[in-house]
Formats: structure tokens, C-alpha cells, sequence
């Protein structure tokens, strides 16, 4: 795959304008993005700033992240603080983010979506209200290993990190991770499933692969 060099602000600015005018393939009222990356790669970040840029043209944005949507410590640490197949298939509570997030953006669905469901520091449900995301709105869905699992994304974005890079910006308390990330990319081949691809080995100097 061939990247060339961008600016996060032409990267923001052209994935903005490419959504804004972008219908859902299910003919739903509303899109929904995934934003894919591993925490060394910050996706919390370019999700933030292509929210911005989606509002500033005029779209309702409802932004979230899957660390938001942790199942309980007793599910998710049930083999040990720091299995690497466990965090891939149990950390994330993909059955909350279909019932709480996809469905209501379903064609004919409420447009009510939780921002979040778990507080992992306290262990217990945030209780967070209901967000209304009206027709027209964008859902901006952040986090590592989004794709591969069916969710009706309308349009992915996969921060590609090398695997020097990914080993050199993790937290050392967090390198216990590392394999469920090559498991991802031998399993999920993110590169070849999202609709854009940006290397963001230099958090300073991404690279993309375009919107061809």
C-alpha cells in the first residue's frame, strides 16, 4: 500500500468533507465512523479533531470510545491482570456497544445512544444519561480492534502503527498487550479493511493511503 505524507490538518479537513457528504449503505439517518487504533496511537485524538471539523459543517457528532464500554473486572480478568487473548476477545463489551450505540442508529431506530457504560477504575456502570443524536448525525466510534466484528460502520479509519513503533509507545505496564495487537493484524488485516489507512509511526508526520 502506497502512503504519502499529509498534515493532520489536511488529513481532518479531507476526511471531513468526504463524510459530510456521505449517505449511510443501509439508507439509516445516520453514520457511523470507526476511528481504529491501539492506545499508543491516541485514535481519541484525530476522532476529536474530525469531530470539530464534522460540526464546524454543520453535522451533530456524538464521539465515544470503547474504553468506555469495559465489561466487568470479574469477566474481563478472570484468566489474570495480563493475558493478551483476553484483552483481544473479553476486555470489550461488544454486546453493550450493539445494543447501546448500533441499534439506536439502526434504520428506524431512537437515535438515544449511551456515551459510555463502565467506569473501570470503580468497577461499576457510569450510569450516564441517554445522548440524542439527531438524523443527520455522526457517530465518530474510537478505540483499538473495531473492525473485524460486523459493526455497520459506514467508514473506517485504521491509525497503522509498525510494530517497533506500537512496542516503543506503549507503556511498559501495557507491553503485556503487544500480542493481541499481531494477533489483530494477522486475524482482522485492518490495513485492508478500513477505507483509509494513516501511519502514524511519528505522531508528527502521519501518512495516508487516501480516499481512492
Amino acid at each position: 500500500m502506497r502512503l504519502e505524507a499529509i498534515t493532520w490538518d489536511r488529513l481532518t479537513d479531507a476526511l471531513a468533507g468526504h463524510i459530510a457528504a456521505m449517505t449511510a449503505q443501509d439508507g439509516s439517518p445516520w453514520l457511523r465512523v470507526a476511528i481504529d487504533g491501539a492506545p499508543a496511537a491516541s485514535p481519541g485524538e484525530p476522532a476529536g479533531r474530525l469531530a470539530e471539523a464534522l460540526r464546524i459543517r454543520g453535522r451533530a457528532v456524538h464521539k465515544a470510545g470503547t474504553f468506555g464500554f469495559l465489561r466487568p473486572a470479574s469477566l474481563r480478568l478472570e484468566y489474570g491482570r495480563e493475558d493478551a487473548d483476553a484483552f483481544y476477545d473479553e476486555w470489550f463489551d461488544r454486546r453493550a456497544l450493539w445494543r447501546e450505540v448500533f441499534r439506536p442508529l439502526d434504520p428506524g431506530g431512537t437515535g438515544r445512544v449511551l456515551p459510555d457504560l463502565w467506569d473501570p477504575v470503580a468497577d461499576r456502570a457510569t450510569r450516564s444519561g441517554y445522548a440524542e443524536l439527531p438524523p443527520g448525525g455522526v457517530l465518530l466510534l474510537h478505540g483499538p480492534l473495531l473492525l473485524g466484528h460486523g459493526f455497520p460502520f459506514d467508514f473506517s479509519v485504521h491509525l497503522k502503527l509498525s510494530p517497533a513503533a506500537l512496542a516503543r509507545r506503549t507503556p511498559q505496564d501495557r507491553r503485556w498487550t503487544l500480542p493481541a495487537f499481531a494477533r489483530y493484524e494477522d486475524d482482522t488485516r485492518p490495513e485492508e479493511a478500513a477505507d483509509v489507512v494513516v501511519r502514524a509511526d511519528d505522531p508528527r508526520r502521519p501518512a495516508w493511503s487516501g480516499l481512492g
